[in-house]
């Protein structure tokens, strides 16, 4: 069984600790857990990921956040996956910091990322593992918030969220999308 695991963000070192860039936080931390090099591929850095006979392919998209369809496409058919087992990492403004909802599929929800992938794969059909952010900003200041870094509060919370992350990953791929949202789709641990 293969699986892709798309964590989203922004290529460039003015972005590396942004809240916009959790999706890369939780694979690079899931990468260097299982000792996989990402190498620089068509469209983003990928690597391969094995775990209890499941092959996961681990990409971080490097065509920003705003066009990850275009990477997402490419590897699933590249790799031959179906789109039942494509698994989508983002932030979340809509829930509360640390707090995790996976969904079977949906609207992007204003999401720039989410979007451009259901427009390029015609449908929403997909899973995603949305990480919350919160929405701790003024209005009209949303892209300044989710492009800014994390307080030293929320810092010091996110390995231990990531962690939580990369379990789900995990899971997802060993015994199904619906137990693993029984499971996971709770408050921040």
């Amino acid at each position: 069984m293969k699986y892709l695991i798309a964590g989203l963000g922004n290529i460039g070192k003015e972005y590396e600790n942004t809240r916009h860039n959790i999706g890369f936080k939780i694979l690079d931390a899931l990468a260097g857990a299982s000792n996989v090099v990402l190498n620089d591929g068509r469209y983003g850095f990928v690597g391969e990921m094995k775990y209890k006979a499941r092959t996961f392919v681990l990409l971080r998209p490097t065509t920003y956040m705003n066009l990850s369809g275009r990477a997402v496409n490419y590897w699933l058919k590249k790799e031959n996956i179906p789109l039942e087992n494509l698994f989508v990492l983002v932030d979340d403004i809509a829930l509360p910091f640390g707090t995790i909802r996976i969904k079977a599929k949906g609207s992007a929800g204003g999401h720039n990322g989410l979007q451009n992938i259901n427009d390029v794969l015609g449908t929403d059909d997909y899973a995603r593992l949305r990480f919350g952010i919160g929405d701790n900003f003024h209005k009209g200041y949303q892209v300044d918030y989710v492009l800014g870094e994390w307080t030293r509060d929320e810092d010091k919370e996110l390995p231990m969220l990531i962690d939580h992350c990369m379990e789900a990953v995990k899971s997802f791929g060993t015994i199904g999308l619906e137990r693993t949202m029984n499971f996971f789709n709770t408050k921040k641990r």
